[in-house]
């Protein structure tokens, strides 16, 4: 008897993240997928359980975002968004003169 090979939306289901997720962790090889005709991917449940387990033991390992101190939280935001701010404020500025002006 043929083995029943899950879907992406069941696979999401059982780990609890969108279908989109699903499929970004098979194309990255951490999670073991089949195309089923080439198009379609499946996924042996043997496997997405020992994923599971896992990711569990991946979760504890990480460190917690209350753990990561303010200061360096704020630093990151402005390392990484320095160019929306700086735009945003060129805007606000070049607003401002069209208006008084």
């Amino acid at each position: 008897m043929a083995e029943k090979l899950l879907t992406i939306r069941e696979v999401a289901q059982k780990l609890g993240i969108n279908e989109n997720e699903v499929v970004q962790l098979a194309e990255s090889g951490q999670l073991p997928a089949y195309k089923v005709g080439g198009v379609y991917l499946r996924f042996k449940k043997e496997q997405v359980e020992a994923y599971m387990k896992y990711a569990k033991i991946s979760d504890k390992q990480r460190a917690n975002f209350s753990d990561y101190p303010l200061k360096d939280r704020i630093i990151d935001f402005f390392y990484f968004n320095d160019f929306y701010i700086l735009s945003a404020i060129v805007i606000l500025i070049m607003l401002l003169i069209i208006f008084k002006g």
